[in-house]
């Protein structure tokens, strides 16, 4: 069975940063697209970046240039790198991962909690 387990979150000062982690078991993350969304306070949940089989890459606008997702499949873990993090970034942030295509079996995490607040 396909579990994700979301970690790293915190409350942090505007600019600065914090790495994301997203472990997943139960089977080889190679096979998986991942995504990285959030939910901030109030709103819909968003999508934030996402990674291919392949390691290419996409952002949403309002994080291009100050995130990354990555991925290493020896670890079967999921990252994403936050840097020059503002309040606005204040949201619950899920990995998500779908086996061997976009629309393939979906799977997602429980969350983890950024806030950044001066």
């Amino acid at each position: 069975q396909v579990q994700l387990v979301e970690s790293g979150g915190g409350l942090v000062q505007p600019g600065g940063s914090l790495r994301l982690s997203c472990a997943h078991s139960g089977s080889s993350l190679s096979f998986y697209y991942i995504y990285w969304h959030r939910q901030p306070p109030g709103k819909q949940r968003e999508l934030v970046a996402t990674i291919d089989r392949d390691g290419s890459t996409n952002y949403a606008d309002f994080v291009k240039g100050r995130f990354t997702i990555s991925r290493d499949s020896a670890k079967n873990t999921a990252y994403l790198q936050m840097n020059n993090l503002k309040p606005e970034d204040t949201a619950m942030y899920y990995c998500k991962t779908n086996f061997l295509f976009p629309g393939g079996a979906e799977y997602w995490g429980q969350g983890t909690q950024v806030t950044v607040s001066a």
